[in-house]
């Protein structure tokens, strides 16, 4: 697992090496998660096979995990490189009314599984993205997925925290790729090549779906 420098060693270092070290940081997460290779694989069919029954995808996560659920929700719905047929995949975080008011009348750790509970069916997908996997609203969201009946992905970082104990506990159908870095900006970084990586293998595979 990449672990990427100190805080005291940044302090010490000039603007110039810290971009420089950033660039290095990023290099090698990205080439320590070469070996998630299967796991994206196997979610990318995973989730032909939801749209191929007509199912749906919802997607979860928080600040900028929420970004990525975003920036996968809109190419899958518009497209990523290929002209193809839009593909249903819902950023759950992105309705500021409904996760407010779900905030505010109850608890912000249920924003995500309250919408599922409203919306999952056992045709569809939760796509989940964590950099650490505590996330109680996280974690609620898997909770209700399986109480659904629907399957979920995990893009997950560092050493998976709760929601990977999890997973070896009931997760028999579930896919988890986990990042394996310990720095959140990293995670997230690795993050959205992985999700470049399932549009592209959508991309290549839906035809035959």
């Amino acid at each position: 697992m990449y672990k990427g420098l100190n805080l005291d060693k940044l302090i010490t270092m000039k603007p110039t090496e810290i971009v420089q070290n950033a660039f290095e940081e990023s290099i090698q997460a990205l080439v320590a998660a070469k070996s998630l290779n299967q796991q994206i694989v196997d979610a990318a069919e995973k989730m032909l096979e939801c749209f191929k029954r007509g199912g749906k995808i919802l997607i979860c996560g928080n600040g900028g995990s929420a970004a990525d659920a975003q920036h996968l929700s809109s190419e899958l719905l518009n497209r990523y490189c290929d002209e193809r047929r839009e593909l249903p995949g819902i950023a759950l975080a992105a309705d500021g009314s409904t996760i407010s008011s779900i905030a505010n009348d109850y608890d912000f750790s249920l924003i995500f599984s309250k919408q599922i509970n409203a919306l999952a069916r056992e045709d569809d997908l939760v796509f989940l993205i964590t950099t650490s996997g505590n996330s109680a609203n996280i974690l609620n969201a898997y909770e209700a997925a399986h109480s659904k009946g629907a399957a979920a992905i995990v893009l997950n970082g560092k050493n998976g925290g709760k929601l990977t104990k999890v997973l070896k506990s009931n997760g028999i159908n579930d896919i988890e790729i986990r990042v394996p870095a310990e720095t959140t900006a990293r995670v997230q970084e690795v993050h959205g090549l992985v999700i470049h990586c399932l549009c592209e293998l959508i991309d290549h595979q839906l035809d035959s779906f």
